[in-house]
């Protein structure tokens, strides 16, 4: 009976979501995440490292709502009380505003997502058996 157990290397979580949000892959950090708007490849083309385990799901999508509302809603606010500009244009600029920041956080936030669970060993992202 073998006393030594192998452990598998360490993963870093935040530099994996950095390179996540990058659109890179949490491996290597230099081969492209995401094969087209949002869909994920099924290994990196660089290191072929396995990216298809992901369940990235609906939570992009929330992250994406949360943060555009946060950010949005107050700056919103203050539009309105500092400047009273024309409805019809603070509703043109902050919708134009909204679907781009919307458009421009989604792809990224599901790298991370992705990168997070890569990170974290969850849904099959697990060490390779020797």
């Amino acid at each position: 009976m073998c006393s030594e157990q192998t452990t598998p290397e360490e993963r870093e979580t935040w530099p994996a979501v950095w390179k996540g949000f990058r659109r890179r892959c949490p491996n290597c950090g230099s081969g492209p995440m995401l094969s087209g708007y949002l869909t994920v490849r099924d290994h990196c083309p660089v290191c072929r490292e396995e990216l298809h385990h992901h369940r990235a799901d609906d939570g992009p999508a929330y992250l994406t709502i949360l943060i555009v509302g946060h950010l949005m809603a107050p700056l919103l606010g203050f539009v309105f009380m500092e400047f009273r500009p024309e409805p019809l244009i603070l509703f043109t600029i902050f919708a134009v505003g909204c679907v781009a920041l919307s458009l421009y956080l989604l792809p990224r936030l599901k790298g991370g997502i992705v990168a997070f669970q890569w990170a974290r060993r969850m849904h099959g992202f697990s060490a390779p058996s020797a």
